[in-house]
């Protein structure tokens, strides 16, 4: 059963996740490299798929992990779910808004040497691996304090999104049908996350 403080996690992760989908450096240099080597909008599609699938993968281990942390703090600790993860989730939006120009992320120049097909796609998926969104991570705390239920659809919402988003916004953006000030999203993007977390953060607080 989803208690109203698990909805507003929910909502919260959903807004990230369509964020990170949405943010250029995930699946903007698939398209760049796609365009160099003259890939059809088939092949960059598959190509976005799978190197979206291994950044989700690598992003839920992770959350996995972390929400198994939760899952004990909640059963040690009283209070965690309504007074401690909140103020966790507050503090760490704080510390994205503060530090916002800073925003890292996965970024990949093409070379301008030929590179075979095959080696491209395997730096990009490792890459993508090795770069988890660890925004997200605070609310697989939280959902880990909920139960192992709440932990599995975070990661499958996650894992859906994310994915889903990076494939539609890459042939949107090969098709020519889709502009945005991607720049500009990208720098804003830290700001957008940390106000998310406060939201989620205080709204678990007041909400049980």
């Amino acid at each position: 059963m989803l208690t109203t403080d698990f909805i507003s996690i929910i909502i919260g992760s959903l807004v990230l996740s369509v964020l990170h989908a949405l943010i250029p450096n995930h699946w903007l240099p698939v398209l760049a490299i796609s365009r160099k080597e003259n890939w059809s909008i088939a092949q960059t599609t598959s190509v976005t798929l799978i190197t979206g699938l291994s950044h989700a993968l690598s992003t839920v281990i992770i959350g996995v992990v972390i929400g198994l942390v939760g899952l004990q703090l909640a059963d040690s600790i009283s209070g965690f779910t309504h007074i401690v993860a909140p103020i966790i989730l507050v503090a760490l939006g704080v510390f994205y808004i503060y530090q916002h120009h800073r925003h890292k992320h996965f970024h990949l120049h093409p070379e301008a040497k030929t590179v075979g097909k095959r080696k491209i796609i395997v730096s990009l998926i490792i890459a993508m691996f090795f770069s988890p969104c660890l925004e997200i991570e605070a609310y697989f705390l939280m959902a880990g304090a909920h139960g192992w239920y709440q932990v599995v659809l975070l990661s499958i919402l996650y894992t859906t999104v994310t994915v889903v988003g990076m494939v539609v916004w890459v042939r949107l953006t090969y098709k020519g049908l889709f502009k945005l000030n991607w720049h500009s999203l990208e720098h804003n993007s830290g700001i957008i996350t940390g106000v998310t977390l406060v939201a989620t953060g205080i709204l678990s607080f007041f909400i049980h």
